[in-house]
């Protein structure tokens, strides 16, 4: 029965759900966000918004995280210079948010702490403030790259992935 309910809950979230969530004026100002940030670290951030799981997902009762990690791989984030790139991962259908970090960084910043910076956004979304938890997780996510892969004084980082965020 649980899985039944899921699926209906994942399907009565549409592109039109995700447009109410975040509108248009949200999207840019998490754009904006964004790249201030990557003008201080060499790293690269990603947002995906998703209103609901995609069928084949939900048949076989994926996580949340399981789609992350495709949209990972989908958008290319694993594929930058300094293996530092991040997915910040919104599933409206169930407030439910990812990380997923490539290597270059997650060598640096362990399971424990992104689910520390998780739980503290969590609270937002819970709350149906979509946005204000999306500029937390770029915040932290920032942070982290700032700390671990600084930009040397003249060194500009090239913009190896979308700034936009990507709402599916």
């Amino acid at each position: 029965m649980n899985r039944l309910l899921r699926l209906i809950r994942h399907r009565l979230f549409d592109e039109d759900d995700a447009r109410r969530a975040l509108g248009h004026a949200a999207l840019r100002r998490i754009e904006a966000r964004v790249r201030e940030s990557e003008a201080t670290h060499s790293g690269e951030i990603r947002v995906v918004v998703e209103a609901g799981l995609p069928l084949s997902y939900l048949w076989r009762g994926a996580a949340p995280r399981e789609r992350a990690v495709a949209m990972f791989g989908k958008l290319r984030v694993w594929d930058t210079e300094a293996n530092n790139g991040v997915l910040i991962y919104l599933l409206l259908a169930e407030h439910a948010i990812e990380i997923v970090a490539d290597r270059g960084i997650d060598r640096h910043v362990g399971a424990a702490q992104w689910q520390h910076i998780l739980q503290s956004m969590r609270e937002q979304f819970r709350a149906g403030h979509f946005e204000d938890g999306l500029l937390a997780a770029v915040e932290a996510v920032d942070a982290q790259l700032r700390r671990h892969f600084p930009l040397q004084p003249g060194q500009l980082n090239p913009n190896e992935l979308p700034d936009a965020p990507l709402r599916v």
